[in-house]
């Protein structure tokens, strides 16, 4: 009797600390979802009624004015979403590739140099060359002004995915690489049909991290790509229609509309919505692999 009594209470208390956690998980991911949730409804609202009554979740006055902005030149805007998507997958591709790569080379245990290249690499975490040098490399020595390569090629690699991948392969058995040499199969054989098969939640996560990388750059671009270029990446070309609405109203330039009816506020906000959509929308497909990646990274780090 007393033995049920004590399963009963232990299962009061599994399911009283189980109802909290689904509780306070739910809260906070609400936290999470309301502030994108209330850049939406600003963006569909005048810019009158925000001026008025503030940032709201539900439109007090329902404009579109503001994606009617951002949306004006749609060649352009779609030459933008081209290029961004191209840089993303190309870029995301290659990154993965080298990242996986240095990172099973520098956990092999029978790589002689892994030691001396693994603190060249952490190195860069702690100094960098700066801003002055790294713009001449690009544009003296490299010569890729006005160069799509100038935002593709730095951030293929960075120090911390590196890390990270160091840390996931390293959780794969060193004698399954040692059995497949046995066998007669190639360092490079070995990586294709054996490593990379088993490093599915590893790659989701640094090709998460990559691709949001790409599709969020405007700093490199501009700094390197000018204005005579046709299409430029997405985030560097709705910086530039807010940079431009933000000049006409402060500067009070003649406009079709009337000054102070110019949306940039919600036209600010119509941008976000604009460019994370895509990534949310894409995010439920890899969260699964996200999540684990991360926690075994974190756990055999």
């Amino acid at each position: 009797m007393d033995a049920v009594r004590a399963r009963i209470r232990t299962d009061a208390t599994s399911i009283a600390v189980r109802s909290f956690g689904y509780i306070f998980i739910g809260l906070f991911g609400l936290c999470c979802l309301l502030p994108f949730l209330l850049v939406i409804g600003t963006s569909f609202t005048a810019e009158s009624a925000i001026a008025k009554h503030g940032f709201n979740f539900w439109p007090k006055v329902w404009s579109t004015f503001a994606y009617k902005i951002v949306f004006e030149n749609p060649d352009q805007i779609v030459g933008a979403y081209v290029v961004t998507i191209l840089l993303t997958v190309v870029g995301t591709a290659i990154g993965l590739l080298l990242v996986a790569m240095t990172g099973y080379a520098l956990q092999r245990p029978d790589f002689p140099y892994r030691n001396r290249i693994s603190f060249f690499i952490y190195f860069t975490t702690l100094f960098t060359g700066g801003l002055v040098p790294f713009y001449l490399l690009m544009t003296q020595y490299l010569s890729l002004k006005d160069n799509y390569l100038a935002v593709l090629l730095p951030g293929l690699m960075s120090p911390f995915l590196i890390i990270m991948m160091k840390s996931f392969v390293r959780s794969i058995p060193h004698a399954i690489t040692e059995s497949a040499k046995i066998d007669g199969a190639g360092d490079f054989t070995i990586f294709v049909r054996l490593i990379l098969p088993m490093t599915t939640p590893a790659l989701a996560t640094i090709g998460l991290f990559i691709a949001i990388g790409y599709w969020n750059e405007w700093y490199n671009a501009m700094l390197f790509l000018s204005t005579d270029l046709k299409y430029r990446p997405l985030q560097l070309f709705l910086y530039t229609v807010i940079t431009k609405a933000d000049y006409i109203r402060s500067s009070a330039a003649a406009s079709n509309v009337e000054l102070r009816d110019l949306p940039l506020e919600s036209m600010k906000m119509a941008t976000a919505v604009v460019a994370t959509g895509p990534v949310i929308l894409f995010y439920p497909f890899v969260q699964r692999y996200f999540i684990k990646g991360i926690t075994v990274g974190a756990v055999k780090g």
